[in-house]
Parts: structure tokens; C-alpha cells; sequence
């Protein structure tokens, strides 16, 4: 697997350009204040629906969370895109025996209160308002392995061109009781599409003026 860089200077750069570069290409930037346990790590799990979605939470990281950023994403992307492993991000190479290693190094993420890791597990891109959500198993082997100290965040993220000339982009996070130890993929999943569909709802009644 590859893991993140760790140069002081260039993740500060890359930190400098992802802000700038959300705030050019976005009209707005909308999320839900939401309280979080600061003696804890985070576990987000998002939907996953183009390139923007990491970087959108990468900035949502510094407004709310504001933990040290990891996101899992693919080897081939890590390879094709190697600058993003400067924000934080690690591979996973699905299918492999070095999935077992990518999954362990999130787990000892987890156990520091300082990080938080982004996971997308869908696994792949689907439609920003694709009606079910589905994950792969990969995200309920990761809390397996974690100890009990993080805490599960629910984000879902929606894209939408209204009446401006760029889109905005809103982010619906829901902090849960539960960390999902001991529960299956289907507990976790069923939790988040419920998340998904009510955030989904508030979306398409958001007014224009």
C-alpha cells in the first residue's frame, strides 16, 4: 500500500490550493454544525459520487472536525494523483492480500484522538441522488480491527446548480451513539440510508429565492 506524505512544506501547499481551489469552483458551501467528542477520532463515512467529494471534507475537516485528515482511496489513484497523499490520503488495493494492511493502518489511525479517516465505502463512484446505498464489507472489517476510541460520523454530500453559474455543494452530517462495533454491514448500512434519504429530502426542498 502507500501511505501518506509526510513533507511539512508541500502538505501545507496542498492545503493552501484545496481551499482555494473548493472556494473557486463553488458558489457555496453549506453544512450542519454538529457537536463531536474532542477526545475521540472520527470515522466519517460519505457517499461517493465524483472528484470533489474528498476535498469537499478535506475543508470540512478544518471548519468542524479539525483533526489530522487521512482518507482510503484507490492504489491506482494514489499512483495517477500522487500530490493527494500529501492531504492525508493512504491506498487500498481491493482484492489483494495488501487490503489486510490498508485496513490495519486505519485501525491504528483510529486509535489516536487527533485523526480522523474518510471512508467511502460504496467502494466506487455512483450518482450524486442514486436512490440506495450500498457498501462494500470492507468498512465493517475497519471496525472490526479499531479499538472503541472514535466515533461514527454520517456525512452526505450533494452537488446542485441552482440559478448561479456554479454549483453548491452541501454537506448533512449526523454524529451517531452507536460506533457499530459488534454489528454487521447491514446495521451500518441501513443507518446511513437512512441518513442519506432524509438529507436527500432536504435537498430537493431547499428554496429558491
Amino acid at each position: 500500500m502507500l501511505y501518506p506524505k509526510k513533507n511539512p512544506v508541500a502538505k501545507w501547499f496542498f492545503k493552501a490550493y484545496v481551499k482555494w481551489l473548493v472556494g473557486k469552483e463553488f458558489h457555496q458551501f453549506i453544512y450542519n454544525a454538529i457537536q463531536i467528542d474532542k477526545n475521540r477520532s472520527v470515522l466519517l463515512i460519505a457517499n461517493h459520487f465524483s472528484f470533489w467529494d474528498g476535498l469537499i471534507l478535506f475543508c470540512l475537516n478544518d471548519k468542524i472536525f479539525k483533526k489530522k485528515f487521512h482518507v482510503m482511496i484507490l492504489q491506482d489513484t494514489a499512483k495517477k494523483i500522487g500530490a493527494l497523499r500529501y492531504g492525508g490520503a493512504f491506498s487500498v488495493n481491493k482484492g489483494s492480500r495488501s487490503m489486510l494492511e490498508s485496513l490495519d493502518y486505519a485501525a491504528q489511525l483510529l486509535n489516536d484522538s487527533g485523526n480522523l479517516v474518510l471512508m467511502f465505502p460504496q467502494g466506487r463512484l455512483f450518482s450524486n441522488f442514486v436512490s440506495r446505498v450500498k457498501f462494500e464489507k470492507g468498512i465493517i472489517k475497519l471496525i472490526e480491527k479499531a479499538k472503541d476510541n472514535y466515533q461514527v460520523i454520517f456525512a452526505a454530500t450533494f452537488i446542485q446548480y441552482i440559478k448561479h453559474k456554479k454549483p453548491s455543494v452541501t454537506v448533512y452530517l449526523k454524529h451517531e451513539d452507536n460506533n457499530y462495533a459488534g454489528k454487521t454491514i447491514n446495521d451500518l448500512q441501513n443507518s446511513y440510508q437512512q441518513h442519506y434519504e432524509s438529507s436527500k429530502q432536504q435537498q430537493t426542498e431547499i428554496e429558491i429565492k
